[in-house]
């Protein structure tokens, strides 16, 4: 089974847990190479996650000089201020924003550029140091102020977060129910970033929006 077939597999396994409005499928193409981005885009993929800004510009250069392609990048990484004006090169989203000053930049970047960007808070809901974002307490805080949080280019799209590192079933859907909540409670508009290869239908049990899926989609790296 090759890309494409993997793809759309997927594609109807969204539509069949939630045919009312199935999640967003993001192909995950870090680490990939061009030739099977190149086979994913021939197969009909439009919308593609990266985690390295400048490795994904490069990959996508000749897509993202198209005047009207239809493919929209998203950065799925952790943002970094350093090579954050970047994201305007060709990325539409950005899903790893785990700080408030890293927020500020964003929008301040946005309303520099006059380019349009959306984007994640990432939280960090099961407290793992390995993890980047922000925990609960500093989530709701930065929530009470949302209205901030948005200008005429950059505006919040919701909230993301990924499940523990161990995968467990249960403590993944704990995880994912929390920023539900917190969704339901604090920011009922927002959209929720949740799951992965392994935990894509626990996410979507509990209300993801969009699912980062690589290995699935591509296969298992070398």
């Amino acid at each position: 089974m090759g890309i494409r077939e993997r793809y759309f597999q997927i594609q109807e396994e969204l539509t069949r847990l939630r045919p009312e409005k199935p999640p967003t499928l993001i192909a995950v193409s870090k680490f990939q190479t061009l030739e099977a981005v190149r086979e994913a885009v021939n197969g009909g993929v439009l919308h593609f996650g990266e985690n390295r800004i400048q490795e994904g510009l490069e990959k996508f250069e000749e897509w993202l000089k198209e005047k009207n392609s239809p493919l929209v990048l998203h950065h799925i990484g952790p943002v970094q201020s350093g090579t954050l004006r970047k994201l305007f090169l060709g990325y539409s989203y950005a899903h790893g924003v785990g700080s408030i000053g890293t927020v500020e930049e964003l929008l301040n970047r946005a309303q520099k550029e006059q380019k349009k960007i959306r984007y994640f808070l990432q939280a960090n809901l099961t407290e793992e140091e390995s993890k980047h974002g922000f925990d609960k307490k500093e989530l709701l805080e930065i929530l009470s102020k949302k209205e901030t949080l948005s200008n005429e280019f950059c505006k919040l799209e919701g909230m993301m977060v990924m499940g523990p590192s161990d995968g467990e079933p249960n403590k993944t859907r704990e995880v994912f129910r929390e920023l539900a909540n917190i969704r339901k409670e604090y920011y009922p508009e927002g959209k929720l970033s949740m799951g992965m290869s392994g935990d894509y239908k626990i996410a979507i049990e509990e209300g993801s929006d969009f699912v980062r899926i690589g290995s699935a989609i591509f296969g298992e790296r070398n």
